[in-house]
């Protein structure tokens, strides 16, 4: 049993909007940029516990036409250079510029990396050799859980910070604050 985890490694994907930083709609501007309470306590713990932290976003925002994929590239080093002021490094940041109705351009098309969609997970999975079985997606909307139950992560985690109703999925955990997570790592 040791041998089938020995060269695999364990990942804590997470949604960016919602997850990491506050969800303002088109969060894209680093005045805009405000971290979720206690992520920085949970991406710590996770990279103590041995997990890669691979964050998977749809920025449909690109596609819109609303933001360029340059002001995605700064927001994103932006959020990368916070953490590491933490001692918190993210490894990977998958992204999907895709809208299969809103999209301008070449940005309109469902793609399989666009969540619900496994696709992001599935690339991360390859590059990083992730075991699915002992990693963690945590993701605030439903469609990062379909994404997660799709590509066979085993534990998927809807941060539900409005305490809305989900019926929709049964084998998920429903968190309300991130310091939750804890456990689960």
């Amino acid at each position: 049993m040791y041998l089938k985890f020995k060269n695999k490694n364990k990942a804590l994907f997470l949604d960016r909007d919602g997850v990491i930083n506050e969800d303002y709609g088109y969060v894209y501007e680093t005045n805009k940029f405000h971290l979720v309470d206690n992520i920085q306590t949970l991406i710590k713990q996770a990279v103590i516990s041995g997990y890669k932290i691979i964050i998977v976003t749809n920025q449909a925002g690109i596609g819109r036409k609303i933001f360029s994929k340059n002001d995605f590239f700064k927001i994103t080093k932006y959020m990368k250079e916070i953490f590491l002021k933490y001692n918190c490094n993210i490894d990977a940041v998958y992204h999907c510029p895709y809208h299969p109705t809103e999209g301008i351009g070449q940005y309109l098309k469902n793609s399989y990396d666009r969540k619900p969609n496994p696709g992001m997970l599935l690339r991360a999975q390859k590059d990083f050799n992730i075991d699915m079985d002992r990693s963690i997606l945590i993701g605030d909307k439903i469609s990062d859980i379909e994404a997660g139950i799709k590509a066979l992560v085993k534990t998927n985690i809807l941060l539900n910070r409005n305490k809305v109703k989900n019926k929709k999925f049964s084998d998920f955990i429903e968190i309300h604050s991130l310091i939750e997570a804890l456990k689960y790592l």
